[in-house]
């Protein structure tokens, strides 16, 4: 009984556990509002698919707190981006900038999507330039001979259309 009663506490109270304590306290509603765009901004290094807003890992926690005190010190936007760019290189960012290091990233998609068109486009030349092969004379005649003669040797009939 007892490892059941535990079992309900933890399921429970499961989810209030792995939730983050920190509850950020601002001075205006243009501060919370600017901390939620800039979290929403950069993304969390553990889980990759979500923002520091989002994610539960306890790095993005610690990278919340770290940007709320930034923010309490007086760091602009600009200044907090930069200096996680520092530390965490550009993988911090959902939209890194264009330079020579992220020029594939930036520029591979577009670079694949014209490769895909161009394989297509010479696929479809080909298909349509090569005409369709020449039947000898001697099997034109022995198809007809085929359609032509009757049910006993497996025809339908005579051909609906002229070859």
């Amino acid at each position: 009984m007892p490892v059941l009663a535990l079992l309900v506490l933890f399921t429970v109270f499961g989810p209030a556990l792995a939730a983050d304590p920190a509850v950020f306290r601002f001075e205006d509603a243009g501060s919370e509002a600017r901390f939620q765009a800039l979290t929403k901004e950069l993304r969390c290094l553990v889980c990759q698919n979500q923002s520091l807003a989002d994610s539960h890992a306890e790095l993005a926690g610690d990278l919340r707190r770290e940007v709320h005190a930034m923010m309490k010190a007086g760091k602009a936007d600009r200044e907090i981006v930069e200096f996680l760019v520092r530390r965490y290189g550009d993988f911090v960012l959902y939209r890194p900038p264009l330079d020579p290091r992220t020029a594939a990233l930036w520029l591979g998609p577009i670079g694949l999507f014209l490769l895909a068109g161009l394989v297509g486009f010479i696929a479809l030349r080909r298909r349509g330039a090569t005409p369709p092969p020449e039947v000898a004379a001697e099997e034109r005649a022995r198809i007809l001979a085929l359609l032509q003669s009757g049910p006993e040797n497996g025809a339908t009939g005579t051909p609906s259309h002229k070859i």
